[in-house]
């Protein structure tokens, strides 16, 4: 509750112009037909790696364009932005860790492939 002779909410509302939406609408589309571009043009293959990395770095960039404009981040105090970043930093050592889990029991995985051949993947798919 706010205290007697101060605003109830020091808060501004603030409005996005339409063409700033519409801009980064644009933008998004541009990108998405870029990747689609990359995944599907035989002129622009850049290897597995290369075109993964492509695809990630544009996927990047469309999240933050929908988290400044789209969420309003951009508008918000710089303290929003900083939790967002460290939620994310999080994420990315979380899942990092995970995938660096995978590596250790990978032997084990190609030892059981190597002693039956024959053994089918999906045992609940055989008739």
């Amino acid at each position: 509750m706010a205290h007697p002779g101060t605003p109830a909410d020091t808060h501004t509302p603030h409005v996005v112009p339409v063409r700033v939406l519409a801009a980064t609408l644009a933008l998004l589309l541009l990108l998405t037909f870029i990747t689609v571009g990359v995944t599907w043009s035989a002129r622009l293959d850049f290897g597995l790696t290369g075109n993964l990395w492509i695809a990630l770095t544009i996927a990047t960039i469309k999240a933050t364009l929908v988290v400044l404009y789209f969420m309003h981040v951009r508008y918000e105090k710089p303290i929003i932005g900083i939790f967002l970043i460290v939620a994310l930093a999080f994420v990315v050592l979380f899942a990092g860790a995970t995938l660096m889990d995978t590596l250790q029991y990978q032997p084990d995985i190609q030892q059981y492939r190597d002693d039956d051949p024959n053994a089918h993947y999906a045992p609940a798919l055989q008739q």
